[in-house]
């Protein structure tokens, strides 16, 4: 029954169970700093021994992972293989991966997509890349155009990369002013957001940096963990008011797969 379910997987274009597998399978062997043993591999990707043995073996044919006293370890292949990557990734920028992304997010949600990324002063945030929607109602900016961290969705989310005593010591800096007649200026509503922000891993905003627009924004992150920019989705308020939900859910998987296209994992 489970082959018969792959079979149909395939046939209906998603990705076989055995490739997923494999991809698992050289993640675990990657992160892992000593060799693992079937068993605990097993155990670890939550797959029968039987099945990792075949594909171990497949491996090993291709040099990709090496046995050893009853443990498996990554072989010469990988790492030319990751060599390869690497380079490869080199050459199609990572600027292009997270357009690549913002594109997608665009023609998914239907609103005007931004990356943002922190000033060096820490209080300002500036949005570097657009994909603008092709709704007639849109949310427009500027590239180079700056806003606060405390009023914008992409802000807030920065902000919650930062540690509690960092957004404190922000909150009294700055000088909290409305931006729109609903911009929250109250130091610990904005802790609280911030707060809210790091819990769920994205923030959103309605009518905060300006009347009628509502931001979306969840963090992008490099193969080292560091944080690249805020990805956005900007939409009116009006027509996201329905469906802000469905705002969080897209630019949540969008971030985290331009993500795990720059490396992150």
């Amino acid at each position: 029954m489970i082959e018969d379910a792959e079979k149909d997987g395939e046939r209906r274009g998603g990705s076989p169970q055995s490739v997923t597998r494999v991809i698992r399978l050289l993640e675990a062997l990657c992160v892992s700093s000593e060799p693992v043993s079937l068993a605990d591999l097993s155990r670890r990707l939550k797959t029968p021994k039987s099945s990792l043995a075949a594909l171990l073996r497949g491996l090993a044919d291709e040099d990709l992972v090496v046995a050893a006293d009853g443990v498996w370890r990554l072989g010469p292949g990988a790492f030319g293989l990751g060599s390869a990557l690497t380079e490869a990734r080199r050459r199609l920028q990572s600027s292009d991966l997270v357009r690549d992304g913002m594109r997608r997010l665009a023609a998914r949600s239907g609103e005007t997509v931004l990356l943002a990324v922190g000033d060096h002063d820490g209080d300002m945030v500036t949005y570097v890349d657009l994909v603008e929607s092709r709704n007639v109602v849109r949310y427009s900016v500027s590239i180079g155009d700056r806003r606060p961290l405390y009023a914008t969705a992409a802000g807030r989310v920065l902000l919650s990369m930062c540690s509690p005593s960092a957004v404190d010591a922000y909150l009294k800096r700055v000088t909290l002013t409305r931006l729109a007649p609903g911009t929250e200026i109250d130091p610990a509503a904005l802790a609280l957001a911030v707060e809210q922000a790091r819990a769920k891993g994205c923030a959103q905003t309605v009518d905060q940096a300006a009347e009628g627009v509502t931001g979306t924004a969840c963090v992008v992150r490099d193969a080292a963990g560091g944080v690249v920019g805020a990805l956005v989705a900007a939409a009116p308020s009006a027509r996201a008011a329905g469906r802000l939900e469905e705002l969080v859910r897209l630019v949540r998987d969008e971030a985290a797969a331009i993500s795990r296209s720059l490396g992150f994992r």
